[in-house]
C-alpha cells in the first residue's frame, strides 16, 4: 500500500487514503511524511483543526510541502478549500504531491462530499490485515479468524489480551465514532445491535424484526445499519440481480466485516470457544468473504444468490472483464457440495466454482468445481488483479 500511495502522489495533486480506524493509516501517512517535507495536521485535535482557521493562507503558506490532514472526515469543508489550492498551485506549476488525507470513513462518503475535487484526487483503501499478509502457518490463519485483521489485536501477545482490546475498541467507536457521525443514535441501542448481528452474521436483513427487538423503528434501523456501512463495520452483501427465471431472494445479507468483532460481541474469547458455537460456520463464511474482496480487482460487482427453491451460493463476483466466479464456503476440512450448490452454480452458468474450507489442499471436486483453501483462492485474485494492472 505505501507503494501505492507514493505513486500515486507522483501524478495527483491529492491522495485519500481511507480505512476503518487503527488499521495503520497515520503510520502509513507519517512514515510517507518522514520521506519528504511535510507538515501533518490532526482534523481531531482542537488546537490543529485551530490552525487551519484560514485555510487558504494556511495551504498557500506550505504550497512546496506534503500537507498531510488526518481524520479529513471531521472537516470534509476543508475539500473545496483544497480545489482551490490545487488549482491555483497548478497555475504556479506545482502539479502533485499537495496534499495527503485520511479518512475513516467509507470511499463512498468521502466521494459525496468530494465531487469538487473531481480529476485532482486519487483514492486508496486501507483495510484490516488479511490472510496473504500474514505468515502462512496455522496458528496465524487461526489467530487472524478468531481476533481479526485490526493490527492491535492480531499481534496482542495473547488471546485473552486481543480479546479486551477488541471489546475496548468497540466502546470506543459506540462512545466516538459513531457519535460523531449521528448523534442521535443512543449507544446502548447501538450496542445491542451489534450483538444482535453478531448473533445473525450472515443472514437476510429483516430491519422490521431488527425494530421490533431493539424498540425503534425500521427508519431507524436501516440508519444505524448506513452508520456502521459508512464506518466500514458492517456489510450489506447485495443478491444477484439477473433475469434468469428463478425467485431469487431480494434482501440483502449483512455481516459485521471483523471476525474479531463478531467473537468478541458474542464473549468468544478463544479459537476452542468459537469452534463450538453455532455462529462458527457463518463467521468463516463472513471471513472469506472480506478476504477475497480485499484481493478482488478492482471494479468487481460482490453478490450472492439465493432462490426460493433452495439454490445458493455464498459469494458471486462479476469481473470488469464480464468473467464471473462462484463461491460457496464450508466450515470444513474437505467440503462436500450440497444440492443447492449445484442448482445455483447451473443457474449462475460461472466460468469458475469454487468450494473454500478450513483446510490446506487444493482438488477437484467435480469437473466443474474446486476445492481451495482460502489464502490459495485470495492469491489467485490477486495475481487477476495485478495482471489488469499491468496489461
Amino acid at each position: 500500500m505505501a507503494t501505492e500511495v507514493r505513486e500515486a502522489l507522483r501524478w495527483q495533486p491529492a491522495v485519500a487514503l481511507l480505512g476503518p480506524r487503527q488499521v495503520g493509516k497515520t503510520t502509513l501517512a507519517q512514515a510517507i511524511g518522514r520521506e519528504t517535507d511535510s507538515v501533518y495536521l490532526d482534523l481531531e485535535d482542537p488546537d490543529e483543526r485551530e490552525k487551519l482557521r484560514e485555510a487558504r493562507m494556511f495551504f498557500d503558506r506550505h504550497e512546496d510541502r506534503l500537507v498531510i490532514l488526518d481524520e479529513i472526515h471531521r472537516a470534509p469543508e476543508l475539500l473545496l478549500t483544497l480545489r482551490g489550492a490545487i488549482d491555483r498551485g497548478r497555475s504556479r506549476g506545482r502539479r502533485a504531491g499537495r496534499f495527503l488525507i485520511l479518512g475513516s470513513a467509507s470511499l463512498d462518503v468521502l466521494r459525496e462530499t468530494g465531487e469538487t475535487l473531481a480529476g485532482r484526487i486519487s483514492y486508496r483503501e486501507l483495510l484490516p490485515l488479511d490472510v496473504l499478509e500474514i505468515p502462512d502457518d496455522s496458528a496465524s490463519r487461526d489467530a487472524l479468524f478468531l481476533r481479526g485483521g485490526y493490527p492491535e489485536a492480531f499481534l496482542a501477545p495473547s488471546d485473552e489480551i486481543g480479546f479486551r482490546q477488541r471489546r475496548d475498541f468497540i466502546r470506543t467507536y459506540l462512545e466516538r465514532e459513531v457519535a460523531w457521525m449521528n448523534p442521535r443514535l443512543p449507544a446502548d441501542t447501538l450496542s445491542r445491535l451489534w450483538t444482535m448481528l453478531a448473533h445473525t452474521q450472515g443472514a437476510l436483513l429483516n430491519a422490521s424484526r431488527l425494530a421490533s427487538s431493539l424498540g425503534v423503528t425500521v427508519h431507524t434501523v436501516n440508519r444505524y445499519l448506513g452508520v456502521l456501512s459508512d464506518l466500514l463495520l458492517v456489510r450489506k452483501l447485495p443478491p444477484v440481480h439477473a433475469n434468469i427465471g428463478k425467485r431469487l431472494v431480494k434482501s440483502p445479507k449483512v455481516y459485521l466485516r471483523d471476525t474479531g468483532f463478531v467473537h468478541a460481541l458474542l464473549d468468544l474469547p478463544s479459537f476452542d470457544a468459537v469452534v463450538g458455537h453455532p455462529v462458527v460456520g457463518a463467521s468463516w463464511e463472513g471471513f472469506v468473504i472480506e478476504n477475497l474482496l480485499a484481493a478482488a480487482p478492482d471494479r468487481t460487482q460482490a453478490s450472492f444468490f439465493r432462490t426460493a427453491a433452495g439454490a445458493e451460493m455464498d459469494l458471486v463476483l462479476n469481473f470488469p472483464d464480464g468473467e464471473r466466479w462462484a463461491v460457496e464456503t464450508k466450515w470444513s476440512r474437505a467440503p462436500r457440495p450440497t444440492k443447492g450448490f449445484h442448482l445455483a452454480r447451473e443457474a449462475l452458468a460461472a466460468d469458475r466454482c469454487f468450494l473454500v474450507g478450513t483446510g490446506p489442499d487444493r482438488y477437484p471436486v467435480t469437473n466443474d468445481v474446486e476445492a481451495i483453501s482460502l489464502r490459495e483462492l485470495a492469491a489467485e485474485l490477486l495475481a487477476r488483479q495485478a495482471g489488469r494492472s499491468h496489461g
